[in-house]
């Protein structure tokens, strides 16, 4: 997989990342956020499995490898600031660490 624009073209946090946000692509449902180093960006080119950058163990981190929960990219965008890239991929299992499907199963507020 070729990315149509340089990772250095991209506008990185203060820790020299870009966040993404990744989503199911059949469903458009919202899976996780992580972040990606230049690093990981090309690993995931590589090999179509999204590889983001753990900021807690301080590695590069291909979703999948310990779980079996790959991530198969089906398509990679950047926002118009090119600030964070979104994500759609196929996933396998749960994206998130506790089992959910997604991270984002907590609801904080809800109005009715």
């Amino acid at each position: 997989m070729k990315s149509k624009l340089s990772f250095d073209e991209f506008k990185l946090n203060s820790d020299g990342m870009i966040p993404v946000i990744t989503q199911d692509y059949k469903t458009n449902e919202v899976l996780m956020l992580a972040y990606m180093t230049k690093e990981s960006f090309e690993k995931t080119l590589e090999t179509g499995k999204m590889t983001y950058f753990s900021r807690s163990r301080q590695e590069l981190w291909t979703k999948g490898d310990t779980s079996g929960h790959y991530q198969y990219v089906k398509t990679l965008d950047i926002d118009c600031d090119k600030d964070t890239i979104l994500a759609k991929v196929e996933q396998i299992g749960a994206a998130c660490h506790t089992g959910n499907r997604t991270c984002f199963f907590t609801r904080l507020a809800q109005e009715e």
